[in-house]
């Protein structure tokens, strides 16, 4: 119990480790690359924030404080921290149900969620969510952020627009004549800059020389045109000048509610953001390992992600975690220490510092295509069309994921793909376990538990009154079921014996023990003796713990298959 929760074992930050062994060379490249994915993360912060639905300056706060705990206590050397396109959907949801404060909150309890699986060892756990599920959400993520762009892209400059899927895009119809095509006209230069620029150079973040390309030429609309129906950041938000000091969210309780049922309303939220925020920073960091050939501690990952997240809304900043792709830059460009990550945070806040006003002056449309991009990213269509040629159930299970994602909300499209994939998993596996009858011999040939005399392989014989029933496969409470099932309809009316072969059982449940047990009792009653072969030490374990190995008599569970049936030859011999 001890060691389980041992706090030095689950929290080891790798900058601690990496600065052991730090150097002037190492210290120039990390600087170069925090510099640059400083730079690349600059128009994703502010993207983030404004359609996220709180503002760039919240989105920049986000990415220094949750940056700078992220690579200083986190336990990948080249994790990226920060606001992520994921969160978008969750965030706007949560801000448009309660409010800004109600979001504060959230992402606290979210945070403290995260400290707790990384102290319970539970972020190897965290990786084995079906892969169908995270490309249903992510894909439905991607859509959804996709679809709130399109106010900004078309320079609508349309207000209260509609939180649903369906009736967004409705009103996004109905309003086609408020489309200004000066400002779509930014957006689709933007995008074509993105989709361009890297076939020309790889190393220009090509986000950034949009965001420049795109302010200069609606700054000289405006000055030389007279065009200034182009929305800027400036024209929608006030850029502070510092990170604004730490204070207590309000709590904004209704008339009648207590603060239990408040953190009671937003726990699905905090439970989604805190699940989402896991999943989405484990695999960055898995990714990160392959490139880098290192391995990451996940359950220091997730402590580290769980501070950031408790630390930033005291700043009125939004939920963080690693983001791959400001990760795979870092790497890029020769990050190899979590310093990186932390230069990479001090470039955010010099921006911040002392560059609001030209940070103010980036157009609406310009961060719209920067965000369809982003969702093309993450759509992930190729998978979709992987998964297509993969079995059917996991298709459908990535398929209602998506729809939920897109049509009801995160955290239900979370829930219903892992309750489908977990009910996939025990049918398969419930296929899979065979459960075989025996009357007369035995092969030995295919049987590792059988003591063979020199090389005679000659066919076990089972002796009269006796049947053999083999388990092949884990006995849990699907099997036990389907077992329960068969034994009630085979067997003789003179049986006398009934041997249960468990030598590939690796492991039984609380209701694989119950059915044994009800097996025993019922067998008893009709005057048979139930002898057990081949239990494994782990199966034997719990069978002793429930004290069944008593109730049917040690000398009645045997460790292989020949024990067994001289035991059924001893019961049966003074009946022949």
């Amino acid at each position: 119990m001890k060691s389980f929760f041992s706090f030095k074992d689950v929290f080891q930050p790798k900058l601690f480790h990496t600065l052991k062994h730090y150097n002037k060379e190492r210290l120039l490249q990390d600087v170069l690359a925090g510099w640059i994915v400083g730079i690349v993360a600059i128009p994703l912060a502010i993207a983030f924030g404004i359609a996220s639905g709180v503002g760039p300056a919240e989105g920049l706060i986000t990415a220094i404080i949750a940056g700078f705990i992220i690579s200083a206590f986190g336990g990948s050397k080249v994790q990226i921290g920060g606001p992520t396109g994921a969160f978008i959907v969750i965030i706007y949801g949560v801000i448009q149900q309660h409010g800004i404060t109600g979001l504060l909150i959230a992402t606290i309890m979210a945070g403290i969620l995260l400290i707790l699986m990384g102290l319970f060892k539970l972020g190897n756990v965290i990786k084995f969510v079906p892969y169908p599920v995270v490309i249903g959400f992510t894909a439905g993520i991607a859509l959804t952020i996709f679809s709130t762009q399109m106010n900004d892209l078309f320079g609508m400059n349309l207000q209260n627009v509609p939180a649903d899927f369906i009736q967004k895009w409705a009103y996004y119809f109905q309003n086609l004549h408020a489309i200004n095509w000066w400002a779509f006209g930014v957006g689709v230069l933007s995008l074509a800059i993105l989709i361009f620029l890297p076939r020309i150079s790889k190393k220009l973040p090509g986000s950034l020389v949009a965001i420049v390309v795109m302010t200069l030429i609606v700054w000289l609309l405006r000055r030389f045109a007279g065009i200034d129906s182009i929305q800027t950041i400036g024209d929608l938000y006030t850029i502070p000048n510092g990170i604004p000091a730490p204070k207590m969210p309000t709590l904004a309780l209704a008339e009648g509610q207590t603060l239990f049922q408040l953190i009671q309303d937003l726990f699905p939220a905090a439970f989604t953001i805190a699940i989402l925020g896991a999943i989405e920073s484990l695999l960055s960091a898995m990714v990160a390992d392959g490139v880098i050939g290192d391995q990451h501690n996940s359950n220091t990952e997730l402590i580290a992600q769980g501070v950031a997240n408790v630390v930033v809304p005291f700043f009125g900043g939004i939920p963080a975690t690693g983001a791959i792709a400001r990760t795979m830059t870092n790497i890029d460009n020769g990050g190899r220490t979590p310093v990186a990550g932390i230069v990479h945070a001090l470039i955010l806040l010099l921006v911040l510092l002392f560059f609001g006003p030209l940070v103010g002056m980036i157009p609406m449309a310009c961060l719209a295509g920067i965000l369809l991009m982003v969702s093309y990213n993450m759509s992930g269509w190729r998978s979709l069309l992987w998964l297509m040629k993969n079995p059917k159930s996991d298709f459908v299970v990535m398929i209602v994921t998506f729809v939920l994602t897109v049509l009801f909300d995160l955290t239900i499209a979370i829930e219903v793909g892992l309750l489908l994939a977990v009910i996939l998993f025990l049918r398969r596996t419930n296929e899979a376990t065979v459960i075989r009858s025996f009357t007369n011999e035995l092969d030995p040939s295919a049987s590792s538990d059988v003591r063979l005399h020199g090389h005679d392989l000659e066919m076990l014989k089972i002796p009269p009154y006796t049947e053999v029933y083999e388990i092949d496969g884990p006995y849990f409470f699907g099997i036990a079921n389907k077992f329960d099932d068969m034994s009630r309809q085979i067997g003789k009316d003179n049986q006398k014996v009934r041997i249960i072969r468990m030598r590939k059982v690796s492991f039984i449940d609380s209701t694989g023990i119950h059915n044994l047990e009800q097996l025993y009792l019922r067998l008893k009653r009709s005057g048979i003796v139930l002898v057990l072969s081949g239990v494994n030490e782990q199966v034997f374990t719990a069978l002793d713990k429930a004290g069944l190995v008593e109730m049917i008599g040690r000398e009645n569970v045997r460790n292989h298959i020949n024990g067994a049936l001289a035991r059924a030859e001893e019961i049966v011999t003074p009946l022949k």
